[in-house]
């Protein structure tokens, strides 16, 4: 059984994000299970809270989730042509202490994706996590890139609502199931 983690990197209750990371969890092949992680509860970073207090069980939480999978699809936002800020210090929290990367990141499959409600999707977001992805250890896959634009006309009340986009997004958990499969062998 290949185990995949998903997460939404908006905190928003009507996240497109979310929505799509939502229509993904019912488009796990056959052998593949995923999961919903979450971002919720982290909150910002500071060194001072680490060593005073440790991690946050959300963060811990979140850590022994991706730590446990076999692959992880991050269902990006994109912020003022970029990464949102929340999604960002969530991976922060999660490679405290530094001596758990390897755990929780190293040489592990990656997916990035995401739904914008502007013309060109999660395009520059999803290339900023790159040099993240890299720094971490991970092992990004580039088998497709799934960029979702004017969310607000294909995904409506929580659901995909564009036969085209769905497909898209079948095809991508598809991919990356199959990739996350075959590289854990």
């Amino acid at each position: 059984m290949t185990k995949l983690v998903a997460i939404s990197g908006s905190l928003r209750k009507g996240s497109y994000n979310t929505a799509l990371l939502r229509a993904a969890l019912a488009m796990a092949p056959e052998g593949v299970t995923i999961t919903e992680g979450s971002i919720h509860g982290i909150p910002l970073y500071d060194a001072d809270v680490e060593a005073e207090a440790g991690l946050p069980e959300a963060v811990t939480r979140l850590k022994d989730l991706v730590a446990a999978a076999d692959g992880v699809v991050l269902f990006t936002p994109e912020y003022n042509n970029g990464i949102p800020g929340v999604f960002k210090n969530a991976i922060d929290w999660m490679s405290r202490p530094s001596s758990d990367i390897a755990r929780v990141f190293g040489g592990k499959p990656f997916a990035i994706t995401g739904a914008s409600p502007g013309n060109f999707g999660t395009l520059l977001s999803q290339e900023a996590w790159l040099p993240v992805m890299r720094t971490l250890g991970t092992v990004p896959w580039f088998g497709a890139k799934l960029l979702v634009s004017r969310a607000g006309s294909v995904i409506e009340d929580g659901r995909i609502a564009d036969e085209a986009t769905e497909r898209k997004l079948s095809d991508f958990i598809a991919g990356f199931s199959a990739f996350v499969t075959e590289y854990k062998r």
